[in-house]
């Protein structure tokens, strides 16, 4: 058997195809990134059709890159960005629509009718998760209204799935027969899925108004999922997992109460809790972490934040006080401190553990003494600032107390941002040697399903550590600015 692993990896911003070899190390990279659309205030939209044109591209890319052929791969896995819908017509093979973006908040009139007398809480006893616009299941239904495809969709002519069922549906034959189907990760983001049974629930079908017909087959997250045809001809499809999650397969977090954190467009803290779900009462949410072919689901509780590495990018686009992302660090650097500036970035609301809606971001603290430097210095530690307070909920749902915390994502690469994290956890924050965990997770499973791997305590002794901040800032410094960024997230409330 071959041991290259190929990973294609759908993010809200790119996608890209990396090979592996045996070591889980990274043989090539190919990558493109996609058209961004924002057409009203609050709403996402990305093109699935130039989505999967940038797929082959990146395929066939890292395959040359490589020197390799479809024939020398054991398995390829898929991870993809979560929660954002695809609706197509699957004679014709095209979308019916732009896809809605799981950042996109324009289902909130919609979720508040859902939660009617009972609340934002109303499936969270089934689903794990609130009522919110971030989820898949809404946004489906307000395709199917606004583009009045309810009928259609009732008799099957319409399919409905998240970037990982568009994506395998056309890696494996598309209108000649691809695979409709969805991993149970990303099925757990939908409001569709029984949490417990890990099975298509008909009365939240019928609730949220989204047909069952339309609704992909659920397989597990690893195992022998189907032959991939195309660019990958021949090559056993073996695992399809939510980038979040296959982030925490990368990381070899199979144990209950190991957690890892992404930082992307936006941040994803993922604490295991086994075999059984736990419900959260403090803002987080129940999720499926993976499950293997053949065993029982493994669960997570989740703190999902909107808006960290976009915040960065917006510095960039839209305020224009740096050319590069990579200028933010050394900007950041040059004051001493955020010179008491706090940036709240609720651009789409807030995530976990609010759950606020109606906050919008605000920057508070200016003074004719404010620079551009502590205003980046500030983007940054939001990030930092949103992490705790999603730990201090994972503590107070799970009893788990954080010893250390694994992280991954492209701003593990800013340093001052690293040690600040590590200041106001008060743990060491430790990254990988590896650290493309999402696509790496995605090629693990994949690996798995096949054989080349023996069992995830093989995986497991592959995980290394490359860099570790520890915390340099004491107890008060640490609680004062805390109690500072709390104040600041208080004045975001309200505006929407």
């Amino acid at each position: 058997m071959s041991d290259l692993v190929g990973a294609l990896d759908q993010g809200t911003t790119s996608t890209r195809f990396m090979l592996f070899d045996h070591d889980g190390a990274v043989v090539a990279i190919d990558q493109m990134e996609h058209d961004q659309s924002f057409p009203r205030p609050g709403w996402v939209e990305h093109d699935p059709s130039q989505i999967w044109e940038n797929s082959l591209e990146v395929i066939e890319g890292g395959l040359d890159r490589a020197g390799a052929r479809p024939g020398d791969l054991a398995a390829v896995g898929v991870t993809n960005q979560r929660e954002t819908v695809v609706l197509w017509d699957p004679d014709s093979g095209e979308p019916v629509a732009n896809a809605i973006v799981w950042q996109d908040t324009r289902t909130a009139e919609l979720c508040a009718r859902l939660a009617g007398a009972e609340g934002p809480d109303r499936f969270r006893d089934r689903t794990g998760l609130p009522l919110a616009t971030y989820f898949s299941g809404p946004k489906a239904r307000w395709l199917l209204d606004e583009l009045d495809l309810g009928d259609a969709a009732s008799r099957g002519e319409i399919l409905f799935g998240t970037i990982d069922t568009w994506l395998v549906w056309n890696l494996t034959g598309g209108v000649d027969g691809g695979r409709h189907v969805t991993d149970v990760t990303n099925a757990s983001r939908t409001m569709l899925m029984d949490l417990a049974t890990t099975s298509w629930d008909s009365d939240l079908s019928i609730e949220l108004g989204v047909p069952t017909h339309m609704l992909p087959e659920i397989v597990p997250s690893v195992g022998r999922i189907a032959e991939c045809s195309g660019p990958l001809a021949g090559v056993p499809l073996g695992a399809i997992l939510g980038d979040q999650q296959a982030a925490m397969f990368g990381q070899a977090c199979f144990a209950r109460g190991e957690a890892k954190n992404t930082y992307g467009t936006g941040n994803f803290m993922l604490l295991n809790t086994g075999t059984e779900p736990v419900s959260s009462r403090s803002g987080l949410i129940s999720t499926v972490a993976y499950r293997i072919e053949g065993e029982e689901a493994v669960y997570a509780l989740e703190g999902s934040i909107a808006v960290t590495g976009a915040l960065v990018q917006w510095l960039r686009d839209n305020l224009g006080i740096i050319e590069e992302t990579s200028e933010v660090e050394e900007l950041a650097a040059s004051v001493e401190d955020n010179g008491d500036v706090y940036f709240v970035p609720a651009f789409s609301g807030l995530f976990a553990p609010h759950w606020r809606p109606d906050a919008r971001g605000v920057i508070t603290g200016l003074t004719r003494h404010t620079t551009k430097a502590h205003v980046a210095r500030a983007a940054l530690e939001a990030a930092a600032y949103q992490t705790r307070d999603v730990v201090e909920a994972m503590a107070a749902d799970s009893g788990v107390t954080l010893a250390e915390l694994k992280v991954d994502g492209g701003m593990t690469g800013n340093h001052l941002l690293m040690q600040f994290q590590a200041d106001v956890l008060g743990v060491d924050v430790v990254r990988p040697l590896v650290t493309e965990t999402t696509a790496l997770g995605a090629a693990y499973g994949a690996g798995l399903a096949v054989g080349l791997w023996d069992g995830l305590d093989e995986i497991r002794a592959r995980w290394a550590e490359d860099t570790r901040w520890s915390p340099g800032m004491g107890e008060e410094e640490r609680v004062r600015l805390v109690d500072r960024w709390h104040l600041a997230v208080e004045r975001s409330y309200g505006w929407a």
